[in-house]
């Protein structure tokens, strides 16, 4: 158990205001645009690829240009489509297409990685592609969590979201140089199996999703490229703790390196979900808040810090009614001049920003700018 005085996170997240709304003469934002991933291209373009959903709730992966104001963004200027729903494993019924992407820049791939949900039959599945200039991507398919009969359940068979690679080798806790990725299994098999509730892992008493962490052997990638959807080392990081993430967490963008470790800016939610949790209609009664977590350096499956309230909470309109009321979801996080921002998703109808700043009270969690 984190104590108290582990629970200071010194870091906050200043508002800066909304920077990209649907388009109601586009067919494929009648739904809204929210949780984008972000990549800075080759040639210094700064680009954000938000989830775009059309009437019906199928999702694509739109692109566009951020534009940038006195070293803050401030819009996007829209360039098309950068992943739409094209296999079977990412079309569903009645709900279904390629969701909240993160993108994480690995030096030693020499490549952007794109992980993203399809949404196909099953549920969501975590899946990954790949660019070499952050304008055309090729797809690696999905995620496949290697097995392990110590954990006493094959976590294929399981729906998994909220995935995001780490910016480049770590150690695992052998200390073995690997690849690793952050992810969320959920133990719903509600679209196969409705009505029943799947045996948990092994020592696992805990429903609730949380945030586990998978690792990739080295040279496997560099040999072959594919290798890096074959996951293995699984274990469980983090799941709720705190009064305001009460119903479960997950991972937001990409880790972030700060001089603490590893910073990790995450979603809580509490409330009641009636029915599937996949079901957007069925939210009403969920509200997202995002916290932030320090992860070790030298073993990233450890947590150091946690924040025991949100850094961001729903308070202003554009984050209280939408698509899904009172939700802030943050998905990506980039540097822009000296400072970082976060971009979040707002009430799943629009796309936010927020100054990521160091604090010398870490209690001090929500400020925004006059």
């Amino acid at each position: 158990m984190i104590s108290e005085e582990e629970n200071r996170i010194p870091y906050r997240l200043a508002r800066i205001g909304t920077v990209m709304a649907a388009n109601p003469e586009d067919p494929y934002e009648a739904a809204g645009v929210l949780n984008p991933a972000t990549a800075r291209a080759p040639d210094g373009t700064l680009r954000m690829f938000p989830r775009i959903v059309q009437k019906g709730n199928i999702s694509r992966i739109g692109t566009g240009r951020i534009l940038v104001s006195d070293g803050v963004p401030v819009g996007v200027e829209r360039e098309g489509i950068a992943l739409a729903p094209e296999r079977g494993w990412e079309h569903g019924t009645n709900h279904g297409g390629v969701e909240d992407p993160r993108i994480t820049w690995i030096p030693q791939l020499n490549k952007y990685v794109m992980a993203y949900v399809g949404f196909g039959p099953l549920g969501p599945r975590a899946a990954v592609a790949v660019s070499d200039d952050t304008l055309t991507w090729r797809r690696l398919g999905p995620i496949m969590f290697a097995y392990d009969d110590t954990l006493g359940t094959d976590l294929n068979l399981f729906p998994n979201k909220d995935v995001a690679f780490f910016p480049g080798i770590v150690p695992d806790p052998d200390g073995r140089p690997s690849f690793a990725v952050l992810h969320r299994p959920m133990w719903d098999l509600s679209f196969a199996r409705v009505g029943e509730n799947p045996p948990l892992p092994t020592g696992s008493v805990d429903p609730r999703p949380g945030i586990w962490i998978s690792y990739i052997n080295v040279r496997r990638v560099l040999a072959d490229l594919r290798a890096i959807t074959l996951v293995d080392g699984h274990r469980p990081i983090a799941g709720p703790l705190f009064r305001w993430e009460s119903l479960k967490i997950g991972c937001g963008p990409a880790p972030l390196a700060v001089p603490e470790g590893w910073l990790v800016i995450y979603h809580g939610a509490t409330g009641t979900i009636n029915g599937s949790g996949f079901s957007p209609e069925q939210q009403d009664g969920v509200v997202y808040d995002a916290g932030a977590m320090i992860l070790d350096a030298n073993d990233p499956s450890r947590v150091l810090a946690r924040s025991p309230m949100p850094l961001l909470t729903p308070e202003l309109t554009d984050e209280r009614a939408g698509t899904v009321a009172n939700v802030v979801f943050p998905t990506a996080i980039e540097q822009i001049g000296k400072h970082h921002y976060v971009f979040y998703g707002m009430a799943d109808a629009k796309i936010g920003v927020a100054r990521l700043e160091r604090t010398a009270n870490p209690h001090q969690a929500i400020r925004d700018l006059p």
